[in-house]
This record gives C-alpha cells, sequence and structure tokens, in this order.
C-alpha cells in the first residue's frame, strides 16, 4: 500500500466552482423530494468534476500521462456511481446527453487556452446548473416550471459572482467590466423584485449586488474573495430553500 501513500490527489483549483457544484444539486433535491439514491447521484456528478479537471489539462497539452491517469481513476469512480443511479432509473442518462456539447465547448476553449473565457465560465455555470435539474428530476420524476426556476435563479446569481470575481481579480482595470457588471447586477435585483414570488427571494440576490458595488475596487486578496463568495453561495442557498 506504499503506492497509495505517495498518491497526491489530483484536485481542481478554481475553488468557487464547489459552490457551483453544491448549491443547484441540494437546491434540487430539496426542491424535487430526497432519495437515498440521491447519495449515488451526488457521488457520481463529484467525481465526474474531478475528472474534467485533469481531462481538461491533459487536452491543453500538460503533464499528459499524470493528467490522463487522474481523469481515468476520477472518471471510473463516477461510473460506479452513476451506474446505480441509471439501474434506478434510466432516463437519467438524458441529462449526460444535455451536458456533453456543453464539455465540448470547454475542450475547445482548453485546447486553445482560453479557458478563463468568460464564454467559458458561462458554459461551464449551464452545466452545473443541469446538475440541479438532474436531482430534481430524480426525487420528483418530471421536470416542471418549480425545476426550471430554481435552475434560473441558480444561473442568475452564479453568473452574478462570475462577474464579481472577474472585476476583483483579472478584469479589477477594466472601466467597461465594471459597468457590465453593475448594470448587470442592478437588473437582475430589479427583475427578481418585480417577477420573482415571494418576495423574499430578493433577499437571497441582496449581498451580491452590495458586494458587487462596495467592494469594487477594494485591495482583498484571491482567498478571501473565494471565503467571501462561499459565504455569499449558502446565504443564497438557505434564502431560496426557505422560499421552495
Amino acid at each position: 500500500m506504499k503506492w497509495v501513500k505517495k498518491m497526491k490527489l489530483l484536485l481542481p483549483k478554481q475553488h468557487g466552482a464547489w459552490a457551483m457544484l453544491l448549491v443547484p444539486f441540494l437546491l434540487g433535491a430539496a426542491a424535487g423530494g430526497f432519495r437515498f439514491v440521491h447519495i449515488s447521484l451526488f457521488l457520481g456528478w463529484m467525481f465526474l468534476y474531478l475528472a474534467t479537471y485533469p481531462f481538461l489539462m491533459y487536452v491543453k497539452g500538460k503533464k499528459k500521462k499524470l493528467h490522463m491517469k487522474w481523469a481515468g481513476i476520477y472518471f471510473s469512480v463516477a461510473l460506479c456511481f452513476l451506474a446505480i443511479v441509471l439501474v434506478y432509473d434510466w432516463t437519467m442518462l438524458m441529462f449526460g446527453g444535455m451536458m456533453l456539447p456543453l464539455f465540448v465547448i470547454n475542450m475547445i476553449f482548453a485546447k486553445n487556452k482560453k479557458e478563463r473565457a468568460f464564454t467559458n465560465d458561462v458554459t461551464a455555470i449551464i452545466a452545473f446548473c443541469i446538475g440541479g435539474l438532474a436531482s430534481y428530476y430524480l426525487g420528483s420524476g418530471t421536470l416542471d416550471l418549480t425545476a426550471f426556476f430554481i435552475t434560473l435563479l441558480s444561473f442568475l446569481f452564479f453568473l452574478g459572482s462570475t462577474f464579481f470575481v472577474k472585476t476583483m481579480i483579472r478584469e479589477k482595470k477594466n472601466q467597461m467590466f465594471r459597468l457590465y457588471s453593475w448594470t448587470y447586477h442592478l437588473l437582475l435585483l430589479i427583475g427578481v423584485g418585480v417577477y420573482a414570488e415571494p418576495r423574499l427571494l430578493v433577499l437571497a440576490f441582496l449581498p451580491s449586488v452590495i458586494r458587487a458595488f462596495f467592494l469594487y475596487g477594494k485591495n482583498i486578496s484571491i482567498m478571501k474573495v473565494g471565503i467571501l463568495e462561499i459565504a455569499n453561495s449558502a446565504f443564497f442557498m438557505v434564502i431560496i430553500w426557505m422560499s421552495i
């Protein structure tokens, strides 16, 4: 077993993505109804996410042998858990079909070494939100307006998070991007306030709007930005949970 001790886990470096992995999934399970098979779905979903990082690094041409090994390990574990889900309900396979084109887009961006592009981030958010749809469907056996509404709220929240993080790190000197971020957050708050029911949903997005305006230009470390987004994601999830 010495070789196990020497193995160092290869984990994704984008820690904020864990919130995107968890929040839509948990909200979907809460709204659609939790079943024990959700545990297998979540573990399969998590290991599938873990597999994408080394695989995309392989596509970029970095340490191909190491990254392909870890992609294979994670993907194999994911298949074991997802097989249990498919035995329970084979129609869950349709969510894999939904995600496949999105993953191809991620591969193209990785191949061109443009994985930090905004469009690529949006694609990843959509994929994580589909995980929420899958979680809801597994519990309820259907995709109704509630499922798509919760998914839309998650997408809008994490899109705002992407805007904010970029204005604090990669685009912090880009005044036009700051304008995009502020405009988006204002329209988001107004839109949710006017169209969403119950009104409590506005509260879920309020911290996002406040931090987008008042933290812009502040000298905050990447780690603190990450911690802030994790706390904000937890707040968002609790408010949405209370509203559904």
